[in-house]
């Protein structure tokens, strides 16, 4: 059972995760959670206001964990996963945890998660996080620098399904993507550049990657209004650029 719910106030958008035992503090009141919270209860402060529980999905995650960046958005996600099949029994090796949207996003596909943060505050934020998210288990942050721990890593059997980097030096792993990955991984790089992404390709070409792609992320929301409808033009539809590739075999 996942300790972690999600707290959604009756009557506006504001949202909280509290573990089960937990207390939830606002100018909204006071309540705490109880052990046996389920999804669809309704729980209330001592001022009266209405919390609705709710399960903890994905989105949640990025919504609502601490941040010490950008963290992956979500379409960036969703393409990773759907360009590699990431799934329940996967092993992903990730460089540039972060806030650790995405291995937690894997680690609750199934997959089991080593990641890697140069940034001891960031790693320790990051494991909180997955700690709320109810992945702890499953994500292992480690600090340090993947490119130092490459040659430990290499030598893992049977290696890993899926390699997931967002990181300055990416081609420097990328590299040693064929020794790191299972026959048939794949390889799943973030960068937010293009020079960036044009290294990366040709670094994973050089290197006996097959299918080497890169992609641009875009994605538009709709304005819907009376007078009709239109992309809306208030935000940004460009993220980065998402290379992928995969080791030879089956």
């Amino acid at each position: 059972m996942t300790r972690s719910l999600l707290l959604v106030h009756t009557g506006s958008d504001r949202e909280y995760i509290r573990e089960r035992g937990a207390e939830l503090q606002t100018d909204l009141g006071v309540l705490t959670v109880p052990e046996d919270a389920e999804p669809g209860d309704t729980l209330d402060t001592h001022l009266d206001e209405t919390f609705r529980v709710r399960r903890l999905r994905g989105p949640d995650l990025f919504d609502h964990y601490e941040r010490t960046g950008a963290p992956m958005l979500p379409r960036d996600v969703g393409l990773i996963v759907g360009e590699t099949g990431a799934q329940a029994g996967d092993t992903v090796l990730d460089a540039g945890t972060g806030t650790g949207v995405l291995a937690s996003y894997l680690a609750r596909l199934g997959a089991t998660v080593v990641t890697y943060e140069t940034d001891p505050g960031f790693a320790d934020v990051a494991r909180e996080n997955t700690r709320l998210g109810g992945v702890a288990d499953a994500v292992d942050v480690r600090t340090g620098d993947v490119t130092d721990a490459l040659d430990d890593l290499t030598e893992r059997e049977p290696g890993f399904d899926l390699l997931t980097l967002d990181t300055a030096d990416a081609p420097a792993v990328v590299e040693r993507a064929p020794a790191l990955l299972r026959r048939g991984g794949f390889l799943a790089v973030y960068s937010p550049f293009v020079e960036d992404a044009r290294e990366v390709a040709l670094t994973a070409r050089e290197a006996g990657l097959d299918g080497v792609e890169t992609l641009e992320t875009i994605q538009r929301e709709l304005d819907v209004g009376d007078r009709g409808t239109r992309p809306d033009t208030a935000g940004v539809g460009h993220s980065g650029y998402l290379t992928f590739g995969r080791a030879d075999g089956d």
